[in-house]
């Protein structure tokens, strides 16, 4: 059963403003430098560790039941990882980069400075309330800025355990934490933010987007979408089947960029829901095991409960893969098989342990269906025939692709992360976040004695001199 919520001491919308202000002021007064930037992560680093179990049972409590494990992989390992690459190449991503001027110019020298933009704004979601809470903040840590962060009011424990953490490893001007729902959210992202960073459903990215238009915020938007996977004809089906139930059924489908729906060739629709049950069953046997994480809250429950019960009025075959658990939001992996575009299921990102099984005549009529919807967050094309692969990728735009396999894109810290319109905006992890939470400040360096000093009136005596220029 899940306990009760928790009361936790939220954020009025009367503090939002003095924090912020509080945050610009400090960074002003004293830019982080290197050894500060450093220093903050390692510490965060030997914090984190030192709270692993606690930061798992604590997910756990928000969900009622969260695989402790997947908590320590998803929410932990991403996050140790993150802070590892930053750490690894921060001081070469600092240092200014030459470039050239051409001989025009010469002999002036020129440059690029990595230079951190302020105070940097982050909305984090609760499926993943660890993970995309603190990539973000480590990047913008590691780029120079300081960080004031929503996390979601959805796993209210967590995000207390944040605030906890973050208090416990830096000053209250250079990491803040605001706690409350959406009202909070709402006022939380029209603050006047140097870069704003969200993650969550396309619908709130769009209010979020416009609230900080209005101060002109440059907004880093991680959104969703229908993820498809292509299995190709040549593929292995247990192989298909084992990496598509991971990609699915981590962290109980809650995963924006699970697989939300598979085109399969249609002679071989049937086997891969064979071996999709047979994977299940190895691997959970019910929804009642410690492995298999549970419905975040009854409102998203009744939401996929609802895809269900609408794909079965318009006759659509669903399938359950395993033995449902009496347990409180406990979801059962289950199927559709060959819902319409009109079917709810197919509407919508389904951001739970619903996998549609969609069957194609040929991999044209797979890549024409996947670019009638909208650009997807993330791509999974089955094949061992290299050609499948590049007529895919070729295609069709994503995200980010995982050939033969799902998810593993996400936790490759020197891939940028990032959708590409209903999917998102922007793109962050390693070298991609460190740039998007700078401002990329170009210099040029003019010598004592130049050629510009000529280009000046009256012109009529450097004549010659502008049309050797033009050559």
């Amino acid at each position: 059963m899940q306990t009760t919520t928790p009361a936790i001491s939220e954020t009025s919308t009367s503090e939002l403003h003095p924090t912020l202000d509080r945050l610009r002021s400090a960074w002003q007064a004293a830019k982080p430098d290197y050894h500060q930037r450093r220093d903050d992560l390692l510490r965060l680093r030997a914090t984190l560790k030192s709270r692993l179990d606690e930061m798992a049972n604590t997910i756990s409590e928000d969900f009622g039941h969260r695989s402790q494990h997947e908590s320590l992989i998803a929410d932990g390992m991403t996050v140790l990882g993150e802070i590892d690459h930053l750490l690894a190449h921060l001081r070469r991503w600092m240092r200014p980069k030459r470039v050239g001027v051409g001989w025009k110019f010469w002999p002036a020298r020129a440059e690029i400075r990595a230079q951190p933009v302020g105070v940097v704004g982050v909305i984090s979601p609760w499926n993943y309330p660890v993970n995309l809470a603190l990539i973000p903040l480590v990047t913008a840590i590691a780029a120079g800025n300081h960080v004031y962060l929503k996390p979601s009011e959805h796993t209210p424990r967590t995000a207390q355990f944040l605030r906890t953490l973050l208090a416990d490893v830096f000053p209250a001007d250079r990491v803040a934490v605001a706690l409350g729902g959406a009202d909070i959210a709402s006022e939380f992202s029209a603050l006047p933010f140097d870069h704003l960073v969200f993650t969550g459903s396309t619908a709130v990215g769009r209010k979020v987007m416009a609230a900080a238009a209005q101060n002109l915020t440059p907004v880093t938007l991680e959104l969703g979408g229908k993820s498809p996977a292509i299995v190709c004809a040549d593929f292995p089906l247990e192989q298909a089947a084992a990496r598509l139930a991971t990609g699915k059924w981590f962290n109980g489908g809650q995963t924006c960029i699970a697989p939300d729906y598979v085109l399969v060739d249609v002679q071989r629709r049937d086997a891969l829901v064979a071996a999709l049950r047979d994977e299940v069953q190895r691997r959970y046997g019910s929804t009642s095991g410690d492995d298999y994480t549970r419905i975040i809250n009854d409102g998203q429950f009744q939401r996929l409960s609802g895809y269900l019960d609408d794909a079965r009025t318009r006759g659509h075959h669903v399938i359950a893969l395993a033995e449902a658990s009496d347990a409180p939001l406990s979801f059962a992996p289950t199927l559709v098989i060959d819902p319409g575009d009109d079917a709810q299921v197919m509407q919508d990102e389904i951001f739970g342990p619903i996998l549609p099984i969609k069957s194609y005549d040929s991999l044209d009529d797979a890549i024409a269906y996947v670019n009638r919807h909208g650009r997807p967050l993330a791509l999974y094309p089955f094949s061992h025939d290299r050609d499948n692969i590049e007529q895919i990728l070729h295609n069709t735009l994503a995200g980010g692709v995982t050939v033969n396999d799902t998810l593993l894109h996400f936790g490759i810290n020197a891939l940028p992360f990032g959708g590409i319109g209903p999917s998102g905006m922007g793109a962050y992890h390693g070298k991609a976040g460190f740039d998007a939470y700078s401002k990329q400040l170009p210099i040029l360096w003019q010598s004592r004695r130049a050629a510009s000093d000529w280009l000046k009136p009256p012109y009529f005596k450097v004549d010659k001199f502008i049309r050797m220029l033009l050559r």
